[in-house]
């Protein structure tokens, strides 16, 4: 499956963005999808993940209550939406597919999008 990733942007703390992720191919809805970020001389790190289905989601803890993914597989696309961002959300957010279940394991996933930035101000 390939994936192109969307919607980042600059934009003050305390505001929302929704990132998209759309993906080719027919077999989006037999896998789980998730969002990674990373910033500038950091680690990719697990943000959000979505069982196949939808049915099952997985967040860190730091966007726990803030971020919300979702999926339409009817239209194979994944959504992030990100609601009062924060400086430290500032890094480029790439969407992956992979396996079933909503993993928190970057192992877990083989297919990457190319990454979206995402900036927050203070």
């Amino acid at each position: 499956v390939q994936l192109q990733a969307s919607g980042g942007g600059l934009v003050q703390a305390g505001g929302s963005l929704r990132l998209s992720c759309a993906a080719s191919g027919r077999t989006f809805s037999t896998k789980a999808m998730a969002w990674f970020r990373q910033a500038p001389g950091k680690e990719r790190d697990f943000v959000a993940s979505i069982s196949r289905y939808g049915g099952n989601t997985n967040y860190a803890g730091s966007v726990k209550g803030r971020f919300t993914i979702s999926r339409d597989n009817a239209k194979n696309t994944v959504y992030l939406q990100m609601n009062s961002l924060r400086p430290e959300d500032t890094a480029v957010y790439y969407c992956a597919a992979g396996g079933w279940s909503a993993s928190r394991d970057r192992t877990a996933y083989d297919g990457w999008g190319q990454g979206t930035q995402v900036t927050v101000s203070s």
